[in-house]
Order: structure tokens, then sequence, then C-alpha cells
């Protein structure tokens, strides 16, 4: 299976990792400088990468109930009746991720769409077909049918740090392929109820309508992330210079799951359960608000068969905090079925700990 994954995306192989770009010498005022005066290279090196994505859409338009009544029709059926459908046109970025022509970009870039075109930086375009989407991460794979693809390479997103300069790539407001640069503003941004499963890295860098679906790089041209959401307003406050991207760990991951399975494959524990509040913490005796409060224990899931019962409250997953339950939920859904994960909980204001093996998370509906 790995053998199949590595020819289908090669860029993976580590083999193919890339060599540091070149930091130039550069001269101010009679003094000699090192450092990286230019993000050409990593540009050249990802924006082959990044495409730019039309959407067309049947709109439905409502008219008048007269033009529904036979008589009017029978009298007017000659009159410039306006017609029923129009085509909506939407704008967005994606990023192709293997040379075999698959690319990512978010589901809300193509969601509803009736076709959906890809042009590549050369000019080239490309009808896309939709292989899948996750709507836990408002994420989508599309596959051309295209020779010569470049596929973007991969970069470590778990190793960013707050502070690294950050490149955005993509199509603001239909202009073309447009690139801004930042730093990344804070990683492990989550709860902000942009999707199920967040986990963002943040940005200054410019993100426009238009931007999303495409790519956040670092200076060496490696994809750190896939551009998903500004944030305005939070209230009645306006934001400025704040974008959000998901991890390239987590999409790509998303992507082969996709392509292999037809689904995102995600652990499951087999537990709802709602956050702690003060008041649930003062009753339960505990000193903090961090923990989920289990409500529901899934017959024979794997909660169940760890032992975990209505009423406990888990703290830790894998020695991490829960904090208010969207931090422990992506853990969950970050691990694969089969793994063990350690959980740390209180029953009857007992610290007690116990290991659970999460299972495939079942198809509902």
């Amino acid at each position: 299976m790995a053998l199949i994954i590595l020819q289908l995306f090669p860029e993976l192989n580590p083999r193919n990792s890339p060599t540091a770009p070149h930091n130039p010498s550069f001269n101010v005022m009679g003094q000699q400088y090192e450092g990286m005066t230019s993000y050409a290279d990593a540009v050249n090196r990802a924006a082959p990468s990044v495409v730019n994505i039309f959407t067309r859409k049947k709109i439905n338009r409502t008219t008048h109930r007269l033009f529904n009544d036979p008589l009017f029709r029978y009298f007017y059926n000659s009159a410039d009746i306006p017609r029923q459908e129009r085509m909506q046109s939407a704008l967005g970025s994606g990023v192709i991720i293997s040379e075999q022509g698959y690319l990512l970009t978010n589901n809300h870039v193509i969601y509803g769409a009736d076709e959906i075109v890809v042009q590549l930086q050369d000019g080239r375009e490309s009808k896309a077909r939709v292989i899948g989407v996750d709507l836990e991460n408002d994420l989508a794979v599309l596959k051309i049918e295209l020779d010569n693809l470049k596929a973007i390479p991969i970069g470590s997103p778990q190793t960013a740090q707050v502070g690294d300069i950050v490149l955005a790539i993509g199509n603001p407001f239909g202009m073309g392929q447009t690139v801004t640069q930042g730093i990344i503003s804070a990683t492990g941004r989550y709860g902000l109820g942009i999707s199920v499963f967040e986990n963002f890295i943040q940005t200054d860098a410019a993100i426009n309508p238009g931007n999303s679906g495409g790519a956040l790089i670092d200076v060496h041209g490696n994809l750190l992330g896939i551009n998903t959401a500004i944030l305005d307003r939070i209230g009645n406050s306006d934001l400025n210079g704040v974008g959000l991207a998901v991890p390239a760990d987590t999409a790509v991951r998303t992507l082969k799951d996709i392509v292999e399975f037809g689904r995102v494959v995600r652990g499951w524990l087999g537990v709802d359960a709602q956050s702690l509040t003060p008041q649930l913490a003062h009753s339960f005796q505990l000193d903090s608000t961090n923990g989920v409060l289990i409500t529901r224990i899934y017959n024979k899931g794997p909660a169940h068969v760890a032992g975990l019962q209505p009423g406990d409250v888990i703290v830790k997953i894998n020695d991490e905090p829960v904090g208010n339950g969207a931090r422990g939920r992506q853990q969950i859904q970050e691990s694969r079925p089969g793994e063990t994960v350690d959980i740390e909980f209180y029953r009857n204001g007992k610290l007690e700990r116990v290991q659970a093996i999460l299972e495939k998370k079942p198809v509902t509906g």
C-alpha cells in the first residue's frame, strides 16, 4: 500500500525533499549582510501547482406567480418572459497535490457547482470532476486530466512556528494568480465555528475572496496549508490580517483517504460529551473547566469496552489537556482506527486512567 501511495504521490518521498534556498549576501551602506532578499525561488517552485478555479451553478429565478397561470400564458405567450434559469459564477483557488491530476480546494469553493473549470498558471484549462469532499474540514478533492502537471512539495506544518515567514498564493477577486507575504500569527487555532474539526494555522498574509483553496507556503516553496477562511469580524469588532489555513498534513491525508477509501477515515471513541462549565466543574469538585463531561456511551464502542461511563469527566487524552473539548475531539479524529489512546478522567472525584482502542467512525445517514 505504501508503494502505491508513493507512486501516486512521488513528491511525498523523503528522497524528493528540497534543498535549502540560496541566501545571497548583500551590501547596505558599506556593510556586508547575509540573508534572503527575495522569495522568488519559493514562488517559482510552488506557483505552477496553484490553480484558479471557476465554477458555474444553475440558479432557478423566482418569477411572478402569474407567469404560471394558463390564462396569462395564453394571452402573453409570445411576450418576452424572463428565463427561469440563469448561471451564477464563482471564483476560487486550488493546489495540485499529485502529478496524476489530484488537487485540493475548499468544499465551499465548489459546493453546488454544475461545472468546475481549473486554469493552470501556464494558461491551460481543464474541466474537473469531484472525487470527494470532507465537510468536517471544508476540503474537496478534484481530478483533472492534463499532462505535465507539477505537484507542490509538501512542507511540515508540525514544525512551523509563530513568526515564520509565509506566502499565500491564490486568485483573489479573479485578478489572476497573486502572491502575498506575512508571518504565522498562531498555530492550533480552534473553537471558531468555521468547521467541525478545527486546527488552523493563522496568518497575517493578505487573503481575500478568491484565495480560498489556495496555498500557504514556507520560504522554501513547500505547502504548509490550504487557505480556507478570513476572519473580518468578531461581534461588533472589525478584524484585519486574520487568515486561516488547514494544515497541509491534514489536507494531504484527507486527499489520500478520499482517493483510496472514498471518504476520510477517522478514529472514533464512541462518546457524546459536553464542555465543562464552571457550574459543572464546581458540582464535580474540580478546580478548573478543563474537561468534558460524558453524556452518552455508545454500546460496544471503544469507550464502552474501555470501561468509561456517562458522568465521567475526561481531562486529558495522551497526556494533553482536552480544554473545552475541541482539542480532544481533534486528537481523536486525527488518530486512526486501531490506535490506542490514553484517557485520564475523573469519576466520583477520583482521577483514573484507561486505554481505549479507537474504531472506524460509523457511517450515518
